[in-house]
């Protein structure tokens, strides 16, 4: 800067090589290329000086090309299609995985301690150990092993969040629990503190785990080909389930849009790897076969087709992977030339002989195209020769066509260029196309062939979405001690436990008792001594003499009653503090040594003396959950994975290490 005077109005930064004073008129200077900007600061404006216009387009473009080359590398790093293809020597083109979503440690112990003393009135040191075993969990869950037990272990934290989210995460609050998540196609970090986020991204790390076991299937035998078709069905499932489950994900690679292209891409190299499975016995050069394998390359190629428009279109087109979308247009030519060198085979190695099923094989042959070229019937091509060698010639020629397409694509995507077994794949391809065709050409061709007609696709196996199949991974609610979940849950409020000392005045309790875990107080007598000593209709009994009732039925906990006779009784309850209590439907009485209850239809009457006063008590309860006094050190346990349900549970047996569902392939992640 050779000058930095400012006029009068307001400063602004001289543009360096220009000069300035305040005896300089304004119109000079705006001949100059100053002018007054949108704030009311005096400057030199780019639009009108070409120099400063050149500089800045100079400078953009080196900052654009700093971006594309860090985005190759991204792209490079997490979403190679070599990465998690099999190990084994294969002569198969690569299938595309998914890269893990990855995360941030969360801390769920301060928030779920305070929010177990304040909403349910519990030591929160009781619990030290399930949020020990949920946080070990999550954290086995960031390196899952690419094999069925990482999906078991990323569905049973999934399962594990819905109990999570149903105790601690009230629709009315935030948890104060921060998630992070990156994208996996981007990098971008996105932060939330709602547990949707957890959820989603747990679910698209499933999807993404299958798509990570089928590329590493072994496609040279049928069993692996058909774990690969599986694999990438359920994984277009899981991903589905996603997009209709997770609307409103923040992410981008969990846009619906997005999800739509990845589910085509997994059906896409699911029917590749049907059509691998038609071909792998080894292609026998009989006609209806040949009929069969061309229908069958179609469809491959028409899939790929459809795939590699969804990815050209807005708005998912900035944030695919280029090698991703080069792929599809690769593969979506490959097998359509396929298609024409089997039509090719057919219709050149084959012709109609005396006693062979003719109606047959007219029939296949019409039903190959939409339409017979002009001047062409279907009959008459398998009985002509010369029409045959023209017809085959004219789909060598398209495949040839269709074969170098698919080498130029590939060629121009550097990633698909360093991939060897595809250009060997490709090259071998085209050769045999071409001498195929080199052994037929003659010099007139270019005159007398016409265009091949399009081949219908068929398939005898249409791949469809497996939805994720959640029922059959086991897993118990790591806080089941605060009760039953269909009652104790984030967004019930509950009183304080109330502790209640009582005894049964001549055997008879005065109350009778309904539900199932919780078992709740019905039709109490209000002169009784438990109704005297503040217990209300409609209270839950958590525990007796120190006993955590809470999971006991009805029959076992008028059996502890029982077994008190008439000595003093204390039992703790709780009460809801909203205003629509449910009542369970069983009930019992408990009366030893008299005929008297205080059913409904006993206390309509006098007895003893006594008014009917009683009124149903209708509070809604505060959050108690009565949980033994043991304390329990923290443990690393991983892997507590109990059965679905709120059964009472057996005591839980922790395995040995939090990671034994891990192994070394882990370390490709």
């Amino acid at each position: 800067v050779t000058k930095t005077t400012f006029l009068p109005e307001t400063p602004c930064l001289i543009t360096a090589g220009t000069s300035i004073c305040r005896q300089t008129p304004r119109a000079s200077l705006q001949g100059q290329g100053w002018g007054i900007c949108s704030t009311g600061h005096w400057g030199m404006l780019a639009a009108t000086n070409q120099k400063v216009r050149e500089q800045v387009r100079l400078e953009l473009s080196f900052l654009n090309s700093d971006l594309q080359m860090l985005k190759e590398e991204l792209e490079g790093l997490n979403i190679s299609v070599g990465v998690y293809q099999n190990t084994e020597e294969a002569f198969t083109i690569p299938l595309i995985p998914l890269g893990l979503k990855e995360t941030k440690d969360v801390d769920f112990s301060v928030a779920l301690k305070d929010f177990i003393l304040e909403h349910y009135s519990e030591d929160s040191y009781l619990y030290e150990n399930e949020i020990a075993d949920l946080m070990d969990l999550r954290q086995a869950c960031r390196t899952p092993s690419r094999n069925e037990a990482g999906v078991e272990l990323l569905m049973s934290y999934f399962l594990q969040l819905g109990f999570v989210e149903s105790r601690f995460f009230p629709p009315t609050r935030q948890m104060g629990i921060l998630f992070t998540w990156y994208d996996s196609l981007t990098g971008v970090p996105v932060s939330q503190q709602n547990l949707l986020l957890e959820k989603a991204s747990i679910l698209f790390n499933i999807g993404a785990l299958y798509t990570q076991i089928g590329t590493r299937c072994n496609r040279q035998t049928e069993a692996g080909l058909e774990s690969t078709v599986d694999a990438f069905q359920r994984a277009a499932g899981v991903l589905n389930y996603l997009k209709e489950t997770f609307t409103h994900t923040p992410s981008y690679d969990m846009s619906p849009a997005m999800l739509s292209v990845l589910v085509k891409m997994m059906l896409a190299q699911a029917q590749e790897s049907t059509f691998e499975k038609v071909c792998l016995p080894g292609l026998q050069n009989e006609f209806f076969l040949l009929v069969k394998v061309a229908q069958e390359a179609a469809k491959v190629g028409e899939v790929y087709r459809q795939l590699h428009a969804a990815m050209n279109q807005e708005p998912v087109k900035e944030n695919i992977p280029y090698s991703w979308a080069s792929l599809a247009c690769v593969k979506a030519h490959h097998y359509e030339a396929l298609a024409h060198y089997f039509t090719a085979t057919l219709l050149i190695d084959h012709q109609l002989k005396p006693g062979e099923d003719e109606d047959h094989q007219e029939k296949c042959l019409s039903q190959l195209y939409s339409h017979m070229p002009e001047g062409l019937t279907p009959l008459g091509t398998l009985k002509n020769v010369h029409q045959r060698q023209l017809l085959g010639k004219s789909h060598l020629c398209r495949a040839v066509t269709h074969h170098e397409e698919s080498m130029r694509e590939a060629s121009l995507c550097k990633k698909l260029r360093n991939i060897e077994v595809l250009q060997e794949v490709l090259s071998a391809a085209r050769q045999r196309s071409q001498l195929k065709y080199s052994q037929l050409r003659e010099d007139d061709d270019l005159l007398n062939l016409t265009d091949a007609p399009d081949i219908v696709s068929k398939t005898e196996r249409e791949v469809e979405i497996i939805l994720p199949q959640f029922s059959k991974v086991t897993v118990t609610d790591f806080f089941q001690k605060l009760g039953p979940l269909s009652v104790f849950s984030a967004n019930k409020r509950w009183t304080a436990p109330r502790s209640i000392h009582f005894t049964a005045e001549e055997g008879d309790l005065g109350f009778t008792l309904r539900g199932n875990s919780p078992v709740q107080v019905h039709f109490l007598d209000p002169y009784c001594s438990a109704a005297e000593a503040g217990t209300k209709e409609g209270d839950y009994i958590v525990s007796i003499q120190d006993v955590d009732c809470k999971w006991l039925t009805l029959s076992e906990v008028m059996k502890m009653l029982k077994s008190f006779g008439q000595n003093d009784i204390e039992m703790k309850v709780v009460s809801l503090l909203d205003a629509t209590s449910s009542m369970h439907s069983k009930c019992a009485t408990y009366s030893v040594g008299m005929q008297k209850t205080y059913s409904m239809i006993c206390l309509g009457v006098d007895v003893d003396d006594k008014t009917d006063k009683t009124k149903k008590v209708s509070k809604k309860l505060s959050f108690l959950s009565w949980g033994t006094n043991k304390n329990r050190q923290k443990s690393a346990s991983t892997l507590c994975l109990p059965s679905v349900g709120v059964a009472v549970p057996p005591v839980k047996k922790k395995l040995s290490s939090p990671f034994s569902l891990l192994n070394t392939d882990s370390s490709l992640y």
